[in-house]
């Protein structure tokens, strides 16, 4: 057998000093040039064209998808017969809220109950919406249990 020997701290330190190490390559003036990024610029007809656009974000929300494809649709059928140009309806992610209850108030702690309720959500965009369109939209009466949030971007 081989006897280990241990190296002492000292030992460690001399052979880490003693190790070769990697060269760094001097910098140069030439190495520090860096080159101007490009800057991106938009042309002055893209830019009115951009300003110009108007958005009507519609955001319709309701627990029942049957409802809300109903409510959608109405919204969508009025949208048109005003010749407005409409994006969407675009379907966004399910919000589930869930809750977890005891069954039972004392005893079978271990017992218990899962409920979930589901938040359902459509998005629906309108390019420039001619006076008619906003007020066709205002006097439309739609289904109980569904929220809708009218912004103007």
């Amino acid at each position: 057998m081989m006897a280990v020997k241990k190296m002492t701290k000292e030992a460690k330190t001399a052979v880490k000093k003693a190790a070769p190490r990697k060269k760094v390559a001097a910098k140069t003036p030439a190495a520090k040039t860096k080159t101007a990024p490009v800057a991106k610029t938009k042309t002055a007809a893209s830019k009115k064209k951009a300003e110009s656009v108007q958005k009507l974000r519609i955001k319709v929300r309701a627990y029942e998808h049957k409802i809300l494809d109903a409510s959608v649709k109405q919204i969508i059928d009025t949208a048109i017969r005003y010749d407005a140009h409409i994006l969407g309806p675009i379907p966004l992610p399910t919000e589930m809220k869930k809750y977890t209850v005891n069954r039972s108030p004392f005893i079978f702690k271990n017992a218990r109950e899962q409920f979930e309720m589901r938040v359902h959500k459509r998005l629906i965009d309108i390019l420039n919406p001619s006076p008619k369109v906003i007020e066709a939209l205002t006097n439309l009466n739609l289904p109980s249990g569904v929220n809708i949030d009218v912004k103007m971007m």
